[in-house]
């Protein structure tokens, strides 16, 4: 098992987050759907009584997806997989300003295979000592990794000049570009997300490789996300969530008829 908490460091409120990070998961699905592979919305509905952090967070929005994939998994997995098995389901309890996901598969890894993503989003430059309550073996495994939106090198596939925080400046808001090495200091406003990524692969032989694999897949993402979220603000400011809900439902039917079409999109495994 591998634990590490990753802070990811904005110039928005967390208020805006919540519509910021709604809008580009929307777009971003999108974005990777598309010649037989992508995501598929299965539900998306309101819950209670699923309490996280302590009881501290009860009710939100609930979502249920199933990732069809093949190119977008290491390809030694990809040996080693039976057909049809590259299915990643993904459940997730939005208790915002908490959130929970948890990502499988259910068809052929079953137990033996999991990633946990607990998310808190709370004002502040991510100094927050424990956001997650830890407390013994998981606080002692826990590395702490600060994502730098702005400085942190992107793979050169996944660049785009449009999505580059130090050369962004919004029309809306003002903010931008973000340069220098501690940008953050003196912005207002400024949040963090506190995301705490478990995963777990029980697997003689490949456990410690594909769990490495995973944990830096997921770094690459939540830095290429975050870019797009910040470099999208003139997209996203000032929406409700009315519009958001909206969004959400015409981009399911999207998905439906992107995923039978057109050449597979988005981000590959190298």
């Amino acid at each position: 098992m591998i634990v590490k908490e990753f802070r990811v460091i904005l110039p928005l409120t967390v208020e805006e987050y919540q519509v910021a990070q709604l809008y580009s998961v929307a777009e971003a699905s999108k974005n990777e759907t598309g010649g037989g592979e992508g995501i598929e919305v299965l539900k998306n509905e309101p819950y209670d009584n699923y309490p996280l952090l302590g009881g501290k967070y009860n009710k939100g929005q609930y979502t249920y997806k199933i990732y069809h994939l093949k190119s977008k998994v290491p390809s030694f997995i990809r040996l080693l997989a039976p057909e049809g098995s590259l299915e990643i389901h993904e459940e997730a309890w939005n208790a915002y300003p908490y959130c929970k996901t948890v990502i499988s598969n259910p068809g052929y890894m079953k137990e033996a295979f999991y990633i946990t993503i607990e998310t808190l989003h709370a004002p502040g430059d991510g100094k927050m000592e424990n956001a997650h309550e830890l407390t013994g073996e998981k606080l002692k495994l826990r590395e702490i990794v600060t994502i730098d939106i702005s400085n942190d090198p992107v793979k050169t596939a996944d660049y785009k000049a449009d999505e580059d925080p130090t050369k962004f400046k919004s029309e809306k808001t003002g903010r931008g570009p973000l340069k220098g090495r501690n940008w953050w200091e003196g912005l207002d406003p400024l949040m963090t997300c506190y995301k705490l990524v478990t995963v777990e692969f029980k697997w003689f032989g490949l456990q410690t490789r594909v769990e490495k694999f995973i944990q830096d897949a997921e770094r690459r993402l939540f830095t290429n996300f975050h870019r797009q979220v910040f470099c999208w603000m003139d997209r996203w400011h000032g929406m409700t969530m009315d519009d958001i809900r909206a969004l959400e439902n015409k981009t399911k039917e999207d998905l439906d008829k992107q995923r039978h079409v057109g050449n597979v999109r988005g981000t590959k495994s190298e």
